[in-house]
C-alpha cells in the first residue's frame, strides 16, 4: 500500500495528467510559429505547476515549495515539495514523447540541507510512474525497480547543456572518454526520465550537466533506493551554481566519473 505522502503526491499529479496528455496531443496539429508553439507548452507548463502546487497545499499546508517556473514560492518549515512540471520540455514542444512529471518531497536536515524523502517521476504518455520513499524500495506500476547488474556500461545517457556556460574542452574531453571505453551513448533529453531509467536497468548509467534541484530531485532518490549511486560534481567552472550529476551502479558511478573528470 502507497503512503499518505505518495497517494498526496499521486493524486496531485493525476489531477494534472490529462490535461497535459491534451496539449502534447494538440502540438501535432498546432501550425504555428515556433514562438506561437513556444508559449503554448510555457502556459501548459505554468498551468500544470500552479495546479500542483494548489493540490499539493491543500494536502499539506505549511509546506514550502521549489519549483522550475516559479522557484521563489518559499516555506521556513521542515518540510518543501520539488517541483518540474514539464522535465524535457523540448520534447515535449516538438511532439517527441519522451518527457515527464516529477515531485519530490523533502526534508530539512539539520545543517539546513535538503533530503528527499519521497518522489514520483511519471511517464503521463506510456503511465508509468517510478515512486520512491527513503527506505522503503523503488518501483514503476507496483514493480520493484533494481539498477542494472552489468559490470561495465554498455547504454549511457546524457544531456548536451547551454556550451556557453561551460568549459566546452571539458565537456569534449569527458565525452571522449566514455566513448573511447565502447560504450553507446544516448541524449533522450529528460533529465528526471533518464534518472527513472537508471533505476529501472534500462540505462547502465548517466551523466547531466547544469542540472537544478527540480531536475533531479525525485530522479536520484529512485536511483538510490533501487540501489545505485549518486555522485554530485561541478564540471562548469565558470559558473559554481552550476551542478553535474552521475547515476548507476556504485562500481560503474565511481569508474565513469573518473572517465567524465578526466
Amino acid at each position: 500500500m502507497p503512503s499518505a505522502l505518495i497517494t498526496v503526491m499521486s493524486n496531485a499529479i493525476d489531477k494534472v495528467r490529462m490535461p497535459l496528455l491534451r496539449d502534447f496531443g494538440e502540438l501535432d496539429r498546432l501550425h504555428v510559429s515556433k514562438k506561437g508553439t513556444a508559449d503554448f507548452v510555457t502556459n501548459a507548463d505554468i498551468r500544470t505547476e500552479r495546479t500542483l502546487v494548489e493540490e499539493l497545499t491543500k494536502a499539506r499546508k505549511g509546506w514550502g515549495f521549489l519549483t522550475e517556473e516559479d522557484p521563489d514560492i518559499a516555506g521556513d518549515g521542515e518540510f518543501r515539495f520539488v517541483i518540474d512540471p514539464i522535465d524535457g520540455t523540448s520534447n515535449f514542444i516538438h511532439a517527441i514523447p519522451y518527457f515527464c512529471i516529477s515531485v519530490a518531497a523533502q526534508q530539512r536536515q539539520a545543517d539546513g540541507s535538503w533530503q528527499s524523502i519521497a518522489g514520483i517521476v511519471a511517464d503521463i504518455v506510456h503511465d508509468e510512474w517510478f515512486i520512491a520513499e527513503r527506505g522503503q524500495g523503488a518501483t514503476v506500476n507496483n514493480n520493484k525497480l533494481r539498477v542494472s547488474k552489468r559490470q561495465e556500461a554498455l547504454l549511457f545517457a546524457t544531456t548536451a547543456p547551454r556550451l556557453i556556460d561551460c568549459d566546452i574542452d571539458a565537456l569534449q574531453a569527458g565525452m571522449q572518454h566514455v566513448v573511447f571505453e565502447g560504450v553507446t551513448v544516448r541524449c533522450p533529453g529528460a533529465s528526471a526520465l533518464d534518472l527513472a531509467y537508471v533505476a529501472a536497468g534500462r540505462y547502465d548509467a548517466c551523466w547531466h550537466l547544469r542540472v537544478q534541484e527540480w531536475d533531479i530531485a525525485a530522479g536520484t532518490l529512485l536511483v538510490e533506493e533501487a540501489g545505485g549511486e549518486i555522485a554530485m560534481f561541478n564540471p562548469c567552472e565558470k559558473t559554481g551554481r552550476l551542478r553535474g550529476v552521475l547515476a548507476g551502479t556504485p562500481a560503474l558511478t565511481a569508474t565513469l566519473k573518473d572517465l567524465v573528470t578526466k
